[in-house]
């Protein structure tokens, strides 16, 4: 007998730093953890940038300041 199991992909939202003239982004994070494991922590975002998680602000976010890249992995 084979058990067939959903799986669900979690993205938190993560922050960015500022470089030079490079503004700061929100970036997509998967996580496999639950997201208090990982709150303020910096992980690899979807598109390979370093940034700090924020689970208070849900993903994909709504604001203009978005990693297009993540937005398009994210799917």
């Amino acid at each position: 007998m084979t058990t067939a199991f959903a799986r669900t992909t979690t993205f938190v939202a993560a922050r960015s730093r500022a470089h030079g003239p490079t503004a700061a982004l929100w970036h997509a994070v998967e996580v496999h953890r639950h997201p208090s494991e990982v709150d303020g922590a910096c992980e690899l975002t979807l598109c390979g940038s370093l940034a700090r998680i924020s689970v208070e602000q849900a993903w994909p976010v709504a604001d203009r300041d978005v990693c297009v890249s993540c937005v398009v992995l994210a799917g």
